[in-house]
């Protein structure tokens, strides 16, 4: 307990305790501590953004590396892999919005991913939903991925205004005539050779003519065969 606090809770301990301050005395008493307990709360619920990493992962002062949920950002250059296209303006579109500013992290059910990063959806101070202007400007595309699936429909609706627009990666957009394989269960799009498209099952199953079509349905491209 900050020592402030502790001053304020033995300070209303004592006014419990002594019925001779009064009814008046005793309401301050405990609306003086209910204040400071809420800024105290309020105050810890932000978190300052230390670095931003790429697109759609940051670096908090408490050393926790958050992953938006919901949005993939293409790749900026790492060792001796290049850049995907978009991936430095996408990097420094997030940075403009959170670098050196305290964020609010709201979770979904799964709180961290497969390399231990935490998931969250991410939050200005001016309640700014950093996940959402990110699809919002085309510098990001949405992904389904259960059980985080809170602000989905909201994220598809924005890419498909944003593709709609030609926003960021949607402007000179480098379509692929298909036939490409969906999986309805998982949302994800493949190349029809994929092994992981040809184990989906007949019911789940979804053709797509093009690229461009399947990312407007809210599927996103399988990582193995980058379609």
């Amino acid at each position: 307990m900050k020592p402030f606090i502790r001053i304020v809770y033995l300070f209303f301990r004592r006014v419990v305790y002594d019925a001779t301050l009064g009814s008046t005395f005793f309401v301050a008493a405990v609306l003086l501590m209910f204040f400071c307990l809420y800024e105290a709360a309020s105050a810890a619920s932000f978190h300052l953004v230390r670095w931003v990493d790429d697109g759609d992962t940051v670096v908090l002062a408490d050393g926790r590396r958050v992953r938006y949920i919901g949005i993939n950002a293409p790749e900026v250059a790492h060792e001796n892999r290049p850049a995907e296209r978009f991936g430095p303006e996408a990097g420094d579109f997030n940075r403009k919005l959170v670098y050196k500013k305290k964020v609010r992290l709201e979770f979904g059910p799964e709180k961290h991913d497969q390399y231990g990063r935490v998931l969250a959806y991410v939050f200005l101070q001016d309640n700014t939903f950093v996940n959402a202007e990110l699809i919002k400007a085309g510098y990001a595309f949405y992904v389904f991925r259960r059980p985080n699936t809170k602000y989905d429909s909201l994220l598809l609706r924005l890419q498909q205004e944003a593709m709609a627009k030609r926003l960021g990666m949607w402007a000179g957009f480098l379509d692929q005539k298909g036939p490409f394989l969906g999986n309805r269960h998982s949302r994800r799009f493949h190349r029809m050779t994929c092994p992981f498209g040809k184990a989906t099952a007949f019911k789940h199953r979804n053709i797509f003519k093009a690229k461009y079509d399947a990312f407007w349905a809210g599927y996103s491209p399988c990582k193995r065969c980058n379609p």
